[in-house]
């Protein structure tokens, strides 16, 4: 903080003829680092049309003034018509509206319970219902990350406890971005939605990278099995399409790919089935890896 310059001031102390006047106090200006910032020092014009002589002050009153006198205070007489104003507390209570009309004028209006699209917030949440099964239209809005989610199958599971059976559902979810990734998921749950939505989830958490060529079909051939399931995939030429079926079809319609032929050997389980047809598809590779691996230029893979 800038320091400014203290300006010289004069006092001067006024009394009757037997008092004389006491010396004027010179301050010096103060010289610091912040000497630029300083105010200019007020010019003697000012100084002197300020200062009031001792004859022009009538102090006759002092002459008569006793200070070990007591005073004795006498109020003004009240005006007729007066009326003392009410007390705070006295006055009628003030109502909900003039609080609520004082404080708007003071801080601008208050908030009235009402949201900005103009539903009672307190209304909507009474009115909010249970997220339910079979018949509930309320759904939960879903990720938009690029993924497209496809229901592969939806079933009844039962357990049995010692107080009887309990009813779950069990939901196989297929989700893919059709540009190569796709990733296969089940989720188990009291309700339908549930199910789907937490399949869907662990689909996310498996997701794998299918190889493609640029006719969008596989690069070679390959076979994978899981459980009693066993799928073959092939390469096709341009035109051809997706010539599969069940889990197989959805799986590599999610992936991307327009031109290959697929075959179920063995289980009808959708569940094993898609994962065989993504353990088929983690055993492909593309002929620049296999070129790499093997030190050799790609043209010499066609010999």
């Amino acid at each position: 903080m800038a320091s400014s310059t203290l300006v010289p001031i004069s006092f001067h102390f006024v009394r009757s003829s037997s008092f004389h006047r006491l010396p004027i106090p010179q301050l010096k200006p103060f010289s610091g680092v912040h000497s630029a910032l300083s105010v200019a020092p007020i010019s003697s014009s000012i100084l002197s049309a300020t200062r009031v002589k001792s004859s022009d002050i009538d102090t006759t009153f002092l002459d008569t003034f006793n200070p070990d006198e007591d005073f004795v205070y006498d109020p003004p007489e009240v005006p007729e018509g007066f009326v003392a104003p009410p007390s705070f507390d006295e006055g009628p209570l003030e109502s909900e509206d003039e609080i609520a009309a004082a404080y708007e004028e003071l801080y601008g209006p208050a908030y009235s319970g009402v949201s900005v699209l103009g539903n009672d917030i307190y209304v909507m949440d009474s009115k909010m219902k249970k997220l339910g099964g079979f018949g509930s239209k309320i759904k939960k809005d879903k990720l938009r990350d690029g993924f497209e989610e496809r229901v592969v199958q939806v079933r009844r599971v039962t357990k049995v406890v010692k107080g009887g059976k309990q009813l779950h559902f069990r939901a196989i979810v297929v989700v893919g971005d059709k540009k190569g990734q796709v990733g296969v998921g089940v989720g188990k749950a009291k309700e339908v939605i549930s199910a789907v939505q937490k399949s869907a989830i662990n689909a996310r958490r498996n997701i794998v990278t299918v190889p493609m060529t640029k006719y969008l079909t596989f690069p070679h051939r390959s076979e994978g099995d899981y459980g009693a399931a066993k799928v073959m995939l092939r390469p096709a030429s341009p035109g051809t399409g997706v010539i599969a079926g069940g889990a197989v079809r959805i799986v590599l319609e999610m992936a991307g790919v327009e031109n290959a032929l697929g075959k179920q050997i063995g289980s009808n389980n959708a569940l094993n089935n898609a994962r065989a047809t993504v353990v088929a598809v983690q055993k492909m590779k593309q002929f620049r890896e296999v070129a790499r691996e093997r030190g050799i230029p790609m043209e010499e893979l066609w010999k």
